[in-house]
């Protein structure tokens, strides 16, 4: 298919966009209260599930158990008086009688404001969004509450455990140990004044969270290409849990997605590849249980099957207009330039992926496509979403002020940008289904790879050398180049080759990217550096040449070339066999 022809399909594709229609479901999502677990959340899956099987899509609705924190009733007696308040999902509940401590500021919760102050038994008062790196940095420090600073007067609903997916017993340990809660800004200002005038000041907690494991629920959708069951598929996916009723999150992404659904479903004899849909519940108040489920008891089919994931959060919402910090990885940034340039008419500047939305399928080795959609423009108002969205070059400020709020409702939708992120969208899977080639650049990845290395090769040179690595990875980008001409070549390679040979490589290469090392786990939910693999000459680098603490360094920073170098290896054997002199030809 050439490129005008495409785009051709692509338009004639989205002119079959009803927003009419997807403003019918965004009204019946907008029942119900979705908790995870729960009646209300049920009965609107099986809202999906019939709406899917009405568009040929062979359905399942898979109960599995999770572990669940749904917050409850809270008060807090602070400074003379009772600001209103929320707690949060996985705070411990206080004791019967409430808890009381002495309240301490710690500015902004980061690891240099905790070791500035002892904070054992007490209350700590936060500046900002309640997040699990605080929430973990306080349970560490002893603390036995936290008071949360909204950065303004709204209250966002969160979930502050770092695990990700429901605990095992090499996690469990990493639940919060403290009380949870956030109030509005003009509340902790006052606390914050009272505090740096000298007066103590003491705080009351009474709070109650139902956290334990039930029964959640996770729909999955699927459609393979005519005549064809057991090849490659694309996932999309989004969560259908909410806070409140969550119309923008996650309603406008369920939206997009069952648009999506039914105008693809009408060209099926045009795909190369299946298409599976899952729904999570579990991501507000699961941190992520049910993908983490999926991955786990769909691992080896994954590994076999699964081409790309494509996530959707939080579509059509007003004002979210910028669209250039959609997230994406290395391997499909040309890709998604090209969908956002045509359909958003902007300019993407590719950033990381963030360690959020269900990403959990990086150990498997699964490239994935988009997070977020759109973002309020800078300057528009304060940045919620700061002390997640964090980080540099960025061009939008996260979400409206309902974000996790009782106000997320129906009247947040914007009809016109709820069909600019489903035409996204909608190309996006469109070109996946179809492509001959899957969109794979594996030499970018390789570029991005090798900078990393480069930017700490000097520092970590007089006790460990990276060239050799280094070398390698400049290898395998130009075996990548290649394998990538050749696939659009005159004397091509066939298709079925190429893009088994771009899913090997992309089950050895994503999981440097974006794990630690575990394949078959799953990362905490805090935020990481680029390559999380190179942590241990990171921290080489942090320490003073020749001390023992350096010494130590040292050991894990071998052995962690020790496992880029495998990885690499590997790849470059799938590259070259598949540019061997005798690969099989298209008809």
């Amino acid at each position: 298919m050439t490129k005008s022809s495409e785009s051709g399909t692509v338009g004639a594709l989205g002119a079959k966009i009803s927003t009419s229609l997807m403003f019918s479901h965004l009204a019946d999502f907008a029942k119900r209260v979705k908790l995870s677990g729960t009646a209300e959340e049920l009965e609107s899956f099986r809202y999906l599930q019939a709406v899917l099987d009405g568009y040929g899509y062979v359905t399942s609705l898979i109960q599995h158990d999770a572990y669940i924190s749904l917050p409850g009733r809270v008060l807090v007696e602070v400074a003379g008086e009772t600001p209103r308040c929320i707690t949060h999902s996985f705070s411990r509940s206080s004791p019967d009688r409430g808890l009381t401590g002495l309240v301490v500021y710690v500015g902004q919760g980061t690891d240099g404001d905790f070791a500035s102050v002892d904070v054992k038994g007490r209350v700590v008062l936060v500046d900002g969004l309640a997040t699990p790196a605080a929430s973990l940095r306080a349970s560490r420090a002893g603390a036995r509450g936290q008071i949360h600073i909204s950065p303004h007067e709204h209250l966002h609903e969160m979930c502050i455990s770092p695990v990700w997916g429901s605990p095992d017993t090499d996690t469990v340990h990493l639940l919060p140990t403290t009380v949870v809660l956030t109030i509005g800004r003009s509340a902790g200002e006052r606390i914050k004044a009272r505090i740096a005038d000298g007066k103590p000041v003491e705080a009351t907690i009474n709070a109650e969270i139902d956290t334990g494991w039930r029964a959640t629920p996770l729909l999955v959708a699927e459609l393979p290409p005519q005549d064809q069951t057991e090849g490659p598929f694309v996932l999309f996916s989004g969560h259908h849990d909410t806070w409140h009723y969550g119309v923008m999150d996650n309603g406008g992404a369920n939206a997009v997605m069952l648009e999506v659904a039914r105008i693809v479903a009408g060209r099926r004899t045009e795909w190369r590849r299946g298409l599976r849909l899952c729904f999570w519940s579990g991501h507000s108040h699961g941190r992520y249980s049910g993908s983490a489920w999926y991955a786990d008891h769909r691992w080896q089919e994954l590994e076999r099957r699964c081409a790309v994931h494509v996530y959707v959060d939080s579509a059509g919402a007003k004002g979210n207009t910028v669209l250039a910090d959609m997230p994406v990885c290395a391997e499909l940034k040309t890709f998604a330039r090209e969908v956002i340039l045509e359909q958003g008419q902007q300019e993407l500047t590719g950033l990381r992926m963030s360690r959020a939305g269900d990403q959990s399928f990086w150990g498997i080795g699964v490239p994935s496509l988009f997070m977020t959609v759109g973002e309020q423009p800078l300057g528009s108002g304060e940045n919620v979403l700061g002390s997640i969205f964090a980080g540099s070059g960025r061009k939008g400020a996260g979400f409206g002020w309902w974000w996790h709020t009782p106000d997320d409702t129906l009247d947040k939708m914007d009809e016109g940008l709820l069909g600019r992120d489903t035409r996204i969208y909608l190309h996006a899977i469109w070109a996946l289904l179809t492509s001959p080639i899957l969109p794979l650049d594996y030499e970018a990845y390789a570029a991005s790879l090798a900078a990393e290395l480069g930017s700490l090769r000097d520092a970590v040179g007089p006790v460990l050398d990276v060239r050799g690595v280094i070398a390698r990875v400049e290898h395998l980008a130009a075996g990548a180049r290649a394998l990538k001409e050749q696939a659009a070549g005159s004397d091509a390679l066939d298709d079925e080759l190429a893009n088994a040979a771009l899913m090997k490589l992309s089950r050895c290469l994503v999981p440097l990217d974006y794990t630690s090392g575990d394949r078959f786990g799953h990362d905490p939910a805090l935020p990481q550096a680029a390559f999380p693999v190179l942590d241990p000459l990171r921290m080489l680098v942090a320490m003073r040449e020749g001390s023992e603490s350096a010494r130590f360094a040292a050991v894990g920073a071998v052995r962690t070339c020790n496992r880029i170098r495998s990885a690499i290896e590997e790849a470059i054997q799938i590259v070259e066999g598949a540019l061997s002199p005798n690969p099989v030809k298209r008809n």
